[in-house]
């Protein structure tokens, strides 16, 4: 075998190498040609919100806005006027109540386009026939609790790291990122503006990255070099939606507590799924006391008279 041949046989293996290894960091073709449409993959928190027992009666409440307030966009270069969590948090929030069971959502984010419709209904009550009955329009609906709230927070790089290592030449490396976000949800009575519930939530966001490479020289003269990698981001919008759950859910196991709305069936109390979410309201209230504040208590107690 000649020195030409025997180099591009060298050259035609490397380049069969580089194309395997971005064979295996590529699987899949490109989502929007690979896979149809299909509804939002549900969350743990979904399904907890299916298996909450059945309420006394319907609670009606109206959602005027979930708005983002957390001022934070993406970090450049990617956009500087695109927002890092979604401005769509009001839909998921109404379509979390009515999962629940609990909840009748009524309409009053598009109030307005609600009751033009209404208008043009009533305005063909004169345009139809005298021997046509006359067009019904029922009253509206009116909600006895208001669900305010919005997405309080959204922190990036809360944690960030990675791992990684070489031997003769052949490599693996991994890292990852954690953000954060945070949304704040409560119950209002309607008759006399009572905060009723207030709660907090906050999801974790994970990204990693795993990176192979190889870097060997293949003879004296001929260096091969050939690198990879595979990055996996958990959505936002999901880590939102599932927050928003979350709160709906200890939302109303702390209106059940405080009888705000009630159980079909008080026996319902001692429910796997309302043990659960009533549990980790007492363990988070425990955590949130910081040591030696319990000491601090007890010294103000007079001590006890021993005369």
């Amino acid at each position: 075998m000649t020195p030409g041949s025997a180099r591009h046989g060298r050259l035609a293996l490397a380049l069969g190498l580089s194309a395997m290894l971005a064979a295996c960091a590529v699987p899949n073709q490109p989502v929007g040609l690979a896979t149809p449409a299909h509804l939002t993959p549900a969350t743990p928190s979904t399904r907890d919100l299916l298996k909450l027992p059945l309420p006394k009666g319907p609670v009606y409440v109206a959602v005027y806005g979930f708005r983002d307030k957390t001022g934070q966009y993406k970090p450049s270069p990617d956009s500087s006027f695109s927002t890092s969590v979604t401005q769509g948090a009001a839909s998921m929030l109404i379509k979390a109540l009515k999962d629940s069971g609990w909840f009748v959502p009524v309409e009053r984010e598009s109030l307005q386009e609600l009751l033009t419709e209404r208008r043009i209904v009533r305005a063909l009550d004169g345009s139809q026939p005298s021997n046509s009955p006359p067009i019904q329009i029922p009253s509206l609906i009116p909600a006895s609790i208001l669900i305010d709230g919005g997405i309080i927070a959204y922190e990036s790089n809360v944690r960030t790291g990675g791992l990684g290592a070489r031997f003769l030449g052949v490599g693996l490396s991994t890292q990852y990122r954690m953000d954060q976000v945070t949304i704040s949800l409560r119950s209002i009575d309607t008759r006399t503006g009572k905060v009723l519930q207030t709660v907090a939530t906050t999801k974790t966001i994970f990204s990693y990255e795993i990176r192979p490479s190889v870097y060997k020289f293949v003879n004296f003269k001929d260096l091969l070099e050939v690198e990879g990698g595979i990055t996996s981001n958990e959505p936002t919008q999901l880590c939102v939606k599932e927050a928003i759950e979350a709160a709906v859910l200890y939302l109303t196991v702390q209106g059940i507590k405080d009888r705000n709305w009630l159980l079909h069936d008080d026996a319902d109390m001692a429910s796997p799924i309302i043990q659960k979410y009533s549990d980790d309201e007492i363990q988070s209230a425990a955590l949130s006391i910081e040591p030696g504040q319990a000491g601090a208590t007890e010294s103000r107690t007079p001590p006890p008279d021993t005369r």
